[in-house]
């Protein structure tokens, strides 16, 4: 047993709330979403400065590249607590023990199903078995650290009694926090929060944990339903960057925070988040996964501070807080305005990029300014989300197998529409010109020609602006599937077929990546706390 005792082992403060972000497990296991190692420890690292108390990084046990990679986080990560998911199995523990060995502040998070529906058909164990597994796994996982998590899969459709049994039991057992997941999104406020204060009256050493909730948003009730918990009783909230998560995703990391903060006066509670690395936390994510946010998503969303209406404008420009109840700045949302142009210099370049918080090495600077200066060339006006897209799509482009060099495509209505493309795969450079239906078609055709991938099927393209007019950068977003694997790629640039076959390269490098490891989401199948 070890010494690890911090503020997530311990009774908290009445009014303190622990965030616990699960956007690098509950949140990868979107489809689509799966995200490489040098992506998750990029992530890792953001949510490290941005203050958030628990990182779940992995399931250990479901692959060679979910262990490595919460092995890894457990290195790099400087505050928050690593913790790593486990089923109610000693191989999953051992796993999740050794992946986060490294971490200054380390939990297991150990869970069994507990409603009558999941023991009857998933587990096919009657309720007895089921007790006894609760308290083998969190006393076995005790054996590695001393910050145990122990959660009701199912939850909220688990029977009264028997929940309080098993909750008591765990805590017995060690376990240091008691989750209680709203695993399909069935619940509604009312009855989420009633479930906690029951919880807080009928079992006797509930003192001895820290409640939590873990809410899915299948009726759209994720973010209200963990508000709910946390009125009575629960004190932490496990969420993900922009919702992402199975099915219709989990409760928003951005919208918890932001509705703390902003009804202090009703909810009274605190955590540890600065707020103003959201938006860059959002975008990078987006970035990443392909998942674009959708423009009227709260917090993030692109209309999020947007004001069309002429009695809003008349009420802004009089007293923003007429129809804002928070400001960007709060955010870390920075006006886009018209920031550099074409003859701005690197010290220029230099001071914008510090100011969107951006510290990058001498290479990737060098590259990321010569395509600026390229962006320049053709665009009147870039906007900070110009820079943001070009950064986001240079760092995701570094260290790839494949790199895009060169694209002349041959387009309109009298055809053919042939694609020119130049790639540097492993490190050598090579040329093909290709025919398609449309110049979209015969770019991705080239692409194929080079790198064979002919199992994989092209599942979704799609286009947006980044900013407004008709010079905007079109920022793409690609997925491909190969068999059981989804991976995501995603690009800006001012010409679109650029951008296009940037983001199914971005995509081709992720599926080669993974093609060595087995998918997470088989092992994932049965792991939706």
């Amino acid at each position: 047993m070890t010494d690890n005792v911090n503020i997530n082992t311990t009774k908290t403060e009445n009014n303190r709330v622990i965030i616990f972000d699960t956007t690098l497990r509950d949140g990868e296991q979107s489809p689509g979403c799966s995200m490489n190692l040098e992506e998750k420890l990029k992530m890792a690292a953001l949510l490290d400065e941005m203050g958030v108390d628990v990182i779940e990084a992995g399931f250990p046990i479901a692959s060679k590249g979910d262990f490595e990679a919460v092995n890894e986080i457990a290195k790099i990560v400087k505050n928050a607590t690593v913790c790593g998911l486990s089923r109610a199995k000693k191989a999953d523990i051992e796993a999740s023990g050794e992946a986060i060995k490294p971490a200054e502040r380390r939990r297991i998070h150990t869970f069994i199903s507990t409603s009558p529906l999941h023991m009857k058909y998933k587990l096919q164990m009657p309720p007895e078995e089921v007790l006894n597994s609760v308290i083998e796994s969190v006393s076995f996982s005790r054996n590695f650290t001393d910050d145990v998590e122990w959660s009701a899969e199912d939850g909220s459709r688990t029977e009264h009694d028997f929940l309080c049994q098993c909750v008591e039991a765990a805590i017995k057992a060690g376990a240091t926090t008691i989750n209680i997941p709203d695993t399909v999104g069935y619940a509604i406020p009312e009855e989420y929060g009633n479930l906690f204060a029951m919880l807080m009256n009928r079992v006797p050493n509930i003192d001895k944990a820290i409640l939590s909730v873990h809410c899915h948003n299948d009726l759209g009730l994720a973010v209200a339903n963990s508000l709910a918990g946390v009125q009575n009783g629960a004190r932490q909230i496990e969420c993900t960057i922009n919702g992402i998560g199975e099915r219709a995703g989990n409760a928003a990391l951005e919208e918890i925070v932001m509705a703390l903060r902003t009804r202090a006066d009703l909810l009274g509670y605190n955590n540890g988040i600065d707020t103003t690395k959201i938006t860059k936390l959002s975008r990078t994510l987006s970035s990443i996964t392909g998942f674009n946010v959708q423009p009227n998503k709260a917090i993030v969303g692109a209309n999020a501070f947007a004001h069309a209406s002429g009695i809003h404008q008349d009420g802004m420009l009089k007293n923003a807080q007429t129809y804002e109840i928070m400001t960007p700045e709060s955010v870390g949302l920075t006006e886009s305005k018209l920031a550099l142009q074409k003859h701005s210099g690197r010290n220029a370049f230099k001071n914008k990029l510090s100011e969107l918080g951006y510290e990058l090495g001498e290479n990737s600077f060098q590259d990321a300014f010569q395509r600026f200066k390229d962006l320049a060339d053709k665009k009147k006006e870039i906007y900070d989300d110009d820079l943001i897209a070009l950064l986001e799509d240079n760092i995701a482009s570094e260290s790839n197998t494949i790199q895009f060099v060169s694209l002349q495509v041959q387009a309109g209505s009298k055809g053919p529409q042939v694609a020119e493309i130049t790639l540097r795969v492993d490190g050598e450079e090579k040329f093909v010109k290709c025919e398609g239906n449309g110049p979209v078609d015969a770019t991705f055709c080239a692409i194929r020609a080079l790198v064979p991938h002919d199992d994989a099927k092209l599942e979704l393209y799609q286009v947006h602006a980044v900013t407004g007019g008709t010079d905007a950068q079109a920022e793409v977003s690609v997925r491909l599937r190969e068999g059981d694997r989804t991976v995501s790629g995603s690009s800006a640039d001012a010409d679109t077929l650029v951008a296009s076959a940037r983001a199914y390269i971005q995509a081709l490098n992720k599926l080669i990546a993974r093609r060595d490891y087995r998918n997470p989401q088989t092992a994932r199948n049965e792991v939706n706390p």
